[in-house]
């Protein structure tokens, strides 16, 4: 229903439409990629009230085929699958006139709106993702030799000899060969941490996107290309100190991620009132608020999520959603393309 809020004009509907249309360049690259795929099916699954959802799958043909020789009797061998689960999670965010004092001075008040709350539910979405990958690496079965390379490079760094080994023009090639063999084509997404991107940037291999701003600025964005890959630069992958001495007291471990086609299945769950605007009489003498809820799936295909024994309220927490011990492999590790890279920058 039209209002105001912040003093000035605000429809709900008006401010919906804009967030959807709102640039996600983030999810718009990973979706470009083919990493992530909006699913329709799971879509419809989730316009309920539910948050847990039942993917069903088909195993490979395979099998010796039989001679046609018009004597040999030809046999049959059923197609057996399974069944992944998926998990919807909701969330929630109020905001009131002191997050937006600089943007309400522009003269376009409710763009400005629009955009800080989109850019806020980018980064909390690739901060959750990154937070599932870290999850499903650690289930067993999932993180063997094919599935985790390079970290022999990172043997005795406590040493003042050790040499540090930073990423190399062909490592993401050969991950994406050990993790899927003649498959690898399906990799198409890399995420890394910004030292590794510059790594990478100092061979020339890494060229940044850009775009050009309102005011006809081009601008250099966290998103590149490498080696053929989209690559989102995000320092919120696992960075850990190694804790050597000497050469190596500074030392960094880093984690980049190598994503391949469908491999993150993505759907927006049903929210009857997705935002509205209240009026807090009391606090601070009286502020106009804006809430905003959401409800959505990031699911590694391949995986099924398991409902924690404890702590469960229906909405995953972004603990229980980063716990290896609340997701299971589905699917042969060979047939996922996800893999991970572990180097010193």
């Amino acid at each position: 229903m039209p209002g105001t809020i912040f003093g000035i004009p605000f429809d709900e509907e008006l401010f919906l439409d804009m967030w959807n249309e709102a640039p996600d360049p983030y999810l718009t690259a990973m979706i470009d990629s083919g990493a992530v795929v909006q699913d329709s099916t799971i879509a419809g699954m989730i316009q309920g009230q539910g948050n847990i959802y039942t993917i069903p799958f088909y195993n490979t043909v395979d099998g010796e085929d039989q001679n046609y020789d018009g004597q040999t009797d030809i046999t049959t061998s059923e197609v057996d699958g399974g069944f992944q689960t998926g998990v919807v999670y909701g969330r929630a965010k109020g905001f009131f006139a002191r997050n937006f004092t600089a943007e309400l001075s522009g003269a376009d008040p409710m763009a400005h709106i629009v955009a800080s709350v989109a850019r806020y539910w980018q980064k909390r979405r690739q901060n959750r993702l990154i937070g599932i990958l870290n999850a499903v690496f650690g289930v067993t079965g999932a993180s063997g030799n094919a599935k985790v390379w390079n970290d022999n490079h990172n043997m005795d760094l406590g040493s003042t000899t050790a040499t540090a080994y930073k990423i190399g023009e062909t490592d993401l090639n050969d991950l994406a060969t050990q993790a899927c063999g003649d498959h690898k084509t399906s990799f198409s997404l890399a995420i890394m941490h910004s030292d590794v991107a510059n790594t990478l940037e100092k061979k020339a291999l890494l060229e940044y996107w850009k775009y050009t701003d309102p005011n006809g600025i081009q601008r250099s964005m966290n998103i590149a290309s490498v080696n053929g890959y989209t690559a989102i630069i995000d320092d919120g992958v696992p960075c850990e100190a190694v804790g050597g001495t000497g050469d190596n007291k500074n030392l960094k471990k880093y984690t980049t991620y190598l994503l391949g086609t469908g491999v993150i299945r993505t759907a927006k769950g049903r929210v009857d009132v997705p935002v509205e605007t209240i009026r807090d009489a009391k606090t601070n003498g009286g502020q106009d608020e804006l809430i905003i809820r959401m409800r959505e799936t990031l699911h590694p295909n391949g995986f099924s999520f398991k409902i924690p024994s404890s702590g469960w309220t229906q909405s995953p927490t972004d603990a229980q959603l980063s716990a290896n011990a609340n997701w299971t492999l589905k699917f042969d590790p060979k047939a996922i393309p996800m893999a991970r890279l572990i180097t010193n920058g």
